[in-house]
């Protein structure tokens, strides 16, 4: 899969989100996005989810389908975890994986599902009783549930204890051996720790964009927490 992005803009009224924004998306690499409040990093990611549906520019997905026209399409490709890992805690584990298996029309090998995403034996339990690093997990499988080939992640690992950030980030880090995924953060160590590239925007636009094997001095830009 790739996903080319040409000349994205988004305005609000007067005031400009995004600014020019070109780059290129390919399979098998971790994109680390980083960039300040009101940056526009939130602007990006639900354009390229679809949510936000109004915007200029060009986005193809294998230069043969194109966001505007194929936004289904291209939806059933997509996985997204947004920051507020929105969850129905009065639901079972598993009770919710079906919700949404459901939504997507599937039925899900939830044994597989459950045994990548470490959530075996949690399955009949109530999501409110879980811990904030179990609660994400099930975010993660619901992102997962259909198998898309580009995974949108927002602050997959905000709040987590360093056991769990360590787990959290070794399964991002394997999901990218063979899928896309974008990955918004305020943390740049976690850039440092699974990432392939990085994308740093300011004010809407592109201000560095290199991989992160290189010395890039992300440090002007950002301190790490």
């Amino acid at each position: 899969m790739q996903i080319q992005i040409t000349n994205l803009k988004k305005s609000y009224k007067n005031h400009k989100v995004l600014r020019d924004i070109s780059l290129t998306l390919n399979q098998g690499e971790i994109i680390g996005l980083l960039g300040a409040n009101g940056a526009g990093k939130s602007t990006l990611m639900k354009i390229l989810s679809g949510v936000i549906t109004e915007w200029e520019g060009e986005i193809w997905v294998n230069n043969s389908l194109n966001l505007k026209t194929n936004r289904s399409k291209i939806q059933s490709m997509i996985g997204y975890m947004p920051e507020d890992n929105p969850l129905y805690t009065n639901m079972y584990v598993k009770e919710y994986l079906s919700f949404v298996a459901k939504i997507h029309k599937i039925t899900p090998n939830f044994s597989s599902l459950l045994e990548e995403i470490g959530l075996i034996g949690y399955e009949h339990k109530k999501i409110k009783t879980l811990s904030k690093g179990y609660k994400q997990r099930v975010g993660l499988a619901a992102t997962l549930i259909h198998n898309p080939e580009f995974i949108i992640l927002d602050e997959p690992t905000n709040g987590l204890d360093p056991t769990q950030l360590v787990q959290i980030r070794n399964m991002i880090k394997a999901l990218g051996k063979t899928k896309i995924i974008l990955l918004s953060t305020h943390i740049l160590e976690e850039i440092k720790a699974i990432c392939d590239r990085v994308i740093i925007l300011d004010n809407g636009k592109i201000i560095e964009h290199s991989t992160t094997a290189k010395e890039t001095e992300l440090e002007q830009y950002f301190n790490p927490i």
